[in-house]
C-alpha cells in the first residue's frame, strides 16, 4: 500500500510537470510577442530544458527506481513548486500588460483632454470674435446721426459675422452627432459634376476676394451617381473653404474632378483640390483628420476655425466607403485627393428652376404656429415684407383650432415650429392631416425649426408635412421652399 501511494506521488508529480512544461511554453510564447526577445532567446531555451530534464528524472525514478518516501515528496513537491513559480510569473506579466495597457489608454486620454482644452480655448476666441463683430456694429449701427450709407456698412458685416458664427455652431453640432452615431446618408439621384460645380460657385466669391485664382476641371463620363448630395457639398465645401483659408493673397485653388473607372454599375472618382498656401509639418499632417486639432502656428492663430471640419470631412468620405489622402510641404502648399465609388444611374428627369414670378405670395394667407415672440416677430416681418398675410398662434393646439374653424382654402399655408408647449409641431401636424373635412387635412404644412438635422427632416414628411425650412432663416432658402410647395398645392 506504501508502494502504491509513492509511486502515485511519482506520476502525479510527473503528469503537473508535464503541464508546466506546456505551461512554460505558452507563456514564453506570450513574452516573445509581447517584445523583441531576439538577443535574449536563449534565456527562454535554458529553463525548458531543465524542465524536460526534471520531467524525465520523474520518469526514470518512476518507472526503474524504487523510490522512498522522502525522494517521492521531494519530486512531487517540486513538481508543485515549479507550477507556482510559472502562476506567479504569469500573474505578475498579465499585470504589467494590464498596466501598459492603461498607460497607453491615459496617454491617449490625456492627448484627446489636450485636443479639447485647445479646441474650447479656440472655440472662445473664434465664437467670440464674431459675437464681438454683430454686438459691435449693432452698437455702431444705433448711433443717432449714422448715414445710411455707413449704417448699410454695418449691416453687411453683422451679416457676415452671424453667418461664420452658424458655421461654428454647425461643425461642433455634426462632430456630435458623427460621434454619437446619429450622422447617416440619404442617397438620391446626383449629377456629380454639376453638384461639385455648384459648390464651385459657392465659394468663388469668397476666394476672388482674396485675388485667389480658381480654376475647376471635371472629366467624367458617367455623371449621373447615387449619392447624398448634402454631404458630399460639405465634404467637398471644407476642402476648399480650407484652402481659400490657408491660401495668401494672389495664391492659386484648384478643384479637380476625374473618373478613374466604371466597371458593373459602380463608377469610381477622384476629387483633388489643391492650393499654393501656408502648408504643414509632416507632425501636424498626421494628426489632421483629428477632432479639435489645429496646428500652432502664429499664421494659423489669426485664421478662424473650430479644427473639426476636417475631422468631419473624412468621416463623410468613411461613411461613403471612400478615402482622403493629403499631400503637403511647409510653405509649398497642400493637396487632398478624396476617392469614392457611386452606384451608376440613369439621368434623372431635370427639374427646371422655379422663376421668381411663377407663384406670388401677394395676398396670400399663411398661419405661423410659433411659441417664441421674438421668432414669431421676425418670421412675420420677413413674411409681410414678400406679401403674405399673417395670422398667429402660440402652440400647435390653438394652430389645430384655429385651422379646424377655419373654411377650406382660407390658409394657403401653416408655417409650424416644432418644439412647442401643450402640442408640438409634430403632433399638431398629425391631427390636421386627420381633420374629417379632406380640404382642411390637406393644406400644406412647412416645419419652420431650429430641428434642422436629417433625422428631423425626415420625422417632418413622416408625419404629413411638405416640407421644411431651418432655422436661423435663409431668405432665400424660405421663398424657394414656399414656392415649391405652393406651387404643387395649386397644381
Amino acid at each position: 500500500m506504501k508502494n502504491v501511494f509513492l509511486y502515485l506521488m511519482i506520476y502525479a508529480g510527473s503528469a503537473l510537470m508535464a503541464y508546466n512544461i506546456y505551461g512554460y511554453i505558452c507563456f514564453s510564447t506570450d513574452v516573445r510577442r509581447h517584445g523583441n526577445w531576439d538577443r535574449a532567446q536563449r534565456l527562454f531555451n535554458l529553463p525548458i530544458m531543465l524542465l524536460i530534464m526534471f520531467f524525465v528524472g520523474y520518469l526514470t525514478v518512476g518507472i526503474f527506481g524504487k523510490p522512498d518516501l522522502v525522494m517521492a515528496g521531494i519530486l512531487f513537491g517540486g513538481s508543485v513548486f515549479v507550477f507556482v513559480m510559472l502562476l506567479l510569473i504569469r500573474r505578475t506579466f498579465d499585470r504589467i500588460q494590464e498596466n501598459e495597457q492603461l498607460e497607453v489608454r491615459l496617454s491617449a486620454a490625456e492627448e484627446a483632454s489636450k485636443a479639447k482644452t485647445f479646441f474650447l480655448s479656440n472655440m472662445s476666441h473664434d465664437i467670440r470674435t464674431p459675437l464681438n463683430a454683430i454686438i459691435g456694429y449693432t452698437t455702431l449701427a444705433n448711433r443717432e446721426g449714422v448715414a445710411y450709407e455707413e449704417k448699410s456698412e454695418y449691416i453687411g458685416k453683422i451679416d457676415t459675422a452671424s453667418r461664420q458664427l452658424l458655421e461654428i455652431v454647425n461643425d461642433v453640432l455634426d462632430m456630435s452627432r458623427i460621434e454619437s452615431g446619429k450622422f447617416t446618408l440619404e442617397p438620391a439621384c446626383v449629377n456629380l459634376e454639376s453638384c461639385v460645380r455648384e459648390v464651385s460657385e459657392l465659394v468663388r466669391g469668397q476666394l476672388e476676394e482674396k485675388k485667389i485664382d480658381f480654376s475647376v476641371s471635371c472629366d467624367i463620363s458617367h455623371k449621373w451617381v447615387m449619392c447624398d448630395k448634402v454631404m458630399l457639398d460639405r465634404a467637398v465645401m471644407n476642402l476648399l473653404s480650407n484652402a481659400g483659408k490657408f491660401t495668401e493673397d494672389n495664391g492659386s485653388v484648384s478643384l479637380d474632378l476625374s473618373e478613374l473607372a466604371a466597371d458593373g454599375g459602380t463608377g469610381r472618382y477622384e476629387i483633388r483640390v489643391k492650393d499654393t498656401g501656408i502648408g504643414m509639418s509632416r507632425e501636424f499632417a498626421q494628426r489632421l483628420f483629428t477632432p479639435f486639432e489645429r496646428e500652432r502656428t502664429s499664421t494659423v492663430s489669426r485664421i478662424q476655425g473650430t479644427g473639426l471640419g476636417l475631422a468631419i470631412t473624412k468621416s463623410i468620405i468613411d461613411m461613403m466607403g471612400g478615402g482622403i489622402a493629403v499631400r503637403t510641404e511647409k510653405d509649398k502648399g497642400t493637396e487632398f485627393t478624396v476617392t469614392v465609388e457611386f452606384p451608376l444611374t440613369e439621368p434623372a428627369a431635370e427639374v427646371c428652376a422655379d422663376r421668381g414670378d411663377e407663384v406670388s405670395f401677394e395676398g396670400m394667407r399663411a398661419l405661423l404656429v410659433e411659441d417664441n415672440m421674438i421668432n414669431m416677430e421676425i418670421t412675420q416681418r420677413l413674411l409681410r415684407h414678400e406679401g403674405f398675410l399673417i395670422e398667429t398662434a402660440e402652440n400647435g393646439e390653438i394652430g389645430l383650432e384655429m385651422t379646424a374653424a377655419s373654411q377650406p382654402g382660407y390658409y394657403d399655408v401653416i408655417l409650424m415650429d416644432i418644439q412647442m408647449p401643450v402640442m408640438d409641431g409634430y403632433a399638431a401636424a398629425q391631427a390636421i392631416r386627420a381633420l374629417p373635412d379632406p380640404k382642411l387635412a390637406s393644406i400644406p404644412i412647412i416645419a419652420m425649426t431650429a430641428n434642422a438635422f436629417q433625422e428631423d427632416i425626415k420625422k417632418a414628411e413622416e408625419v404629413g408635412m411638405n416640407g421644411h425650412i431651418a432655422k436661423p432663416l435663409d431668405i432665400p432658402g424660405m421663398n424657394a421652399t414656399l414656392r415649391r410647395v405652393l406651387k404643387i398645392a395649386s397644381a
